[in-house]
């Protein structure tokens, strides 16, 4: 679970758990958030495109980052996309992923596992994942050209080929299952963005279009950047 804290951040507990790791999901009324100027980020481009952080500042196109360095705060922008936070309990490792639909129909979650493993000896069951604040299934509908992507996921499904909803959590999780992250290594914030009784707390691009606002989530391995 996903807990508020006095600036309306959210953490996720079993991050908090990990006292080399900082991190929190923003909200629309959050205070002071990022509360750092070493801010690493991508031009956004909803992507399966994963970028290796070694310094701070917007460093390439793409929807992931990666870093063991401490002291540089990755950093994703979101509004109904899902922004998903990822530690390496054993080799001090983080991850940052701005998954929209067409990030995570493309794999960008099991991409960024796959990375980690390749660049820092990552394995998937010393992995921690927190799924923030998103859309939901409640709010996501969608056309056949966008839900027949998703049936590889839900094989049980017999309405993707028409006019439905997708939920994009259940999607990620089943994908990281499959690539052997532990069910309860897995934590979802369960609250939808584009939820109109939360237009108080949540920006949303399918609610608000182009007056929608953006949310910035982050995650740092305690330290100096250098």
């Amino acid at each position: 679970m996903l807990s508020l804290d006095s600036g309306n951040v959210y953490h996720a507990k079993p991050l908090d758990d990990l006292p080399w790791l900082e991190h929190g999901f923003g909200t629309r009324i959050s205070s002071g958030w990022p509360d750092t100027t070493d801010l690493a980020s991508v031009r956004q481009i909803h992507s399966d495109i994963i970028v290796v952080a070694e310094h701070t500042g917007c460093l390439a196109e793409g929807d992931a980052l990666i870093t063991n360095r401490p002291g540089i705060t990755l950093s994703i922008r979101t509004a109904d996309c899902l922004p998903i936070l990822m530690a390496d309990r054993k080799n001090r490792a983080v991850a940052a992923v701005h998954a929209g639909w067409r990030g995570v129909a493309s794999g960008i979650v099991p991409k960024t596992v796959q990375a980690m493993s390749d660049r820092f000896g990552t394995r998937p069951e010393d992995l921690v994942v927190a799924i923030g604040p998103g859309i939901g299934a409640c709010c996501f509908k969608v056309g056949p050209e966008v839900g027949v992507q998703f049936q590889p996921w839900f094989p049980e499904r017999d309405d993707l080929s028409g006019r439905t909803k997708v939920d994009l959590v259940e999607t990620i999780s089943r994908q990281l299952r499959r690539n052997n992250v532990t069910v309860g290594h897995i934590v979802t914030a369960d609250l939808c963005t584009a939820d109109q009784s939360r237009a108080d707390l949540f920006h949303s691009y399918r609610r608000d279009r182009e007056q929608a606002g953006r949310m910035t989530s982050t995650i740092r391995i305690r330290g100096v950047a250098g």
